[in-house]
């Protein structure tokens, strides 16, 4: 039986108390591995490893056994950990604070402050959550307004969908992602950057998102410099951040960059506490762990999370593992497309290559049919591009291709549009004028 979660947090702080504290040391240090002899503990408790002689204190995880030692792993620098460190155990999970206290704020994979601003002041939730029955999900049936044209017009998405972003590095996905927050399509932004650079991190909060997107926004950053564990947890300190908006009655937008480089961090984590390596180096338990962060996004009756995941496909390779596991789990792929972004087409979201499973559920018979006719004439006009290019097609040849030829030029204009926000009621009747319909 799964209990609500204010009880559960009640039930971890009385089993805390009772449980006497536990405290072992540091026999060996493998690689990120730290083995400690002697210490009591369970999968998932924080510890904290007394370093330089108790000068120095280290927040830490627990994450497997070998033999009689614990396998930990420190949460934060750990290059001053010597054998024979105390490591104290206080029967605790990692928890972080949440609530609207955070919104405008840039905190870190532990909840701490990065924007130079004062401690965040909420309540402490733990970052092991589950996910809402299924049988307790409202039908999505509600359209979300991205304020992207190709999105809210081609592939409409509704309010508690999970829905991916696959993308080669370089072709705008990050301003992509800054122009759907700052758009309609949530009362709250809950955005994980995971295993970027410093750079891009301030770059994004400033230009892609801006101070208005901001207002709305929690924006947990982990920098590619952190160590494995926060690159690990930073995802779960986000979706536990916004599954507390969601039971206010919130509806949250949740997007996360990317989930490759959580993946690679997973990998370094499972590699040094003795998975057995699968596809291309990934442990096991990564195909585990991606499942149960997705599927905690979503609606719970009283408000809804959706989910916009996005995915650096190595060498633009749709079918590389954590890109072919992921779209397995969704609810439909925005793909975006060097070849567009070459020829200067932003967003460039390859319309033909991209799916919205649940678009039926969340628009009229009339928009589906303008949509169907516009992807239609692109697919057409794309077959035969070659042809029209090198000037051997002839007027009235092909009827079909000859009304996407006059309509190509506004179904661009309409798809691309840059990096302003679109309504949707203007994307609705821009889509009915190169319908045609």
């Amino acid at each position: 039986m799964t209990l609500p979660a204010s009880l559960q947090r009640a039930v971890d702080a009385a089993r805390s108390h009772n449980r006497p504290r536990a405290e072992g040391k540091v026999r060996a240090i493998r690689g990120i591995a730290i083995h400690v002899q002697g210490l009591a503990a369970a999968i998932g408790d924080t510890c904290t490893i007394a370093a330089e002689g108790g000068r120095l204190r280290i927040p830490a995880e627990v994450v497997g056994f070998d033999g009689d030692d614990a396998v930990v792993m420190a949460l934060g620098d750990a290059h001053r950990v010597a054998p024979w460190d105390r490591v104290q155990n206080e029967h605790l999970p990692l928890s972080v604070p949440v609530g609207a206290g955070l919104l405008g704020r840039v905190v870190d994979a532990l909840g701490r402050p990065l924007d130079g601003g004062p401690d965040i002041v909420g309540k402490l939730r733990s970052l092991t959550g589950d996910a809402p029955s299924p049988l307790s999900r409202a039908p999505i049936d509600r359209p979300i307004e991205t304020g992207v044209s190709a999105i809210d017009g081609m592939l409409t998405c509704g309010k508690g969908q999970r829905i991916g972003i696959f993308a080669g590095s370089g072709v705008g996905k990050s301003t992509l992602m800054g122009q759907i927050a700052r758009s309609a399509a949530g009362q709250v932004n809950v955005i994980a950057l995971i295993g970027e650079r410093g750079r891009e991190v301030g770059e994004f909060v400033t230009e892609a998102l801006g101070a208005e997107g901001l207002q709305k926004s929690v924006v947990v950053a982990c920098t590619s410099d952190a160590a494995p564990m926060l690159r690990m947890k930073a995802p779960l300190t986000a979706v536990t951040i916004a599954e507390a908006f969601r039971e206010a009655g919130a509806d949250v937008l949740f997007m996360m960059d990317s989930v490759t480089r959580y993946a690679m961090a997973v990998r370094e984590v499972g590699l040094a506490a003795g998975e057995p390596p699968t596809l291309r180096g990934y442990p096991p338990s990564l195909f585990a762990s991606l499942p149960r962060l997705v599927e905690r996004l979503g609606s719970d009756g009283v408000g809804t999370i959706t989910g916009m995941f996005t995915v650096l496909v190595d060498g633009d390779d749709m079918n590389e593992p954590v890109a072919d596991a992921l779209r397995g789990y969704l609810d439909g792929h925005i793909v975006l497309s060097r070849r567009i972004a070459e020829r200067g087409r932003f967003p460039a979201i390859d319309v033909l290559g991209s799916i919205s499973r649940l678009m039926p559920k969340v628009t009229d018979p009339d928009h589906r049919r303008r949509a169907q006719r516009v992807r239609e004439l692109l697919a057409h006009y794309e077959e035969n591009r070659d042809l029209v290019s090198v000037g051997a097609y002839r007027k009235g040849a092909d009827a079909l291709l000859d009304q996407a030829l006059q309509r190509i030029g506004a179904i661009e204009q309409f798809l691309h549009h840059g990096t302003s926000t679109r309504p949707a009621a203007e994307t609705k009747a821009l889509l009915q004028q190169v319908a045609g319909l």
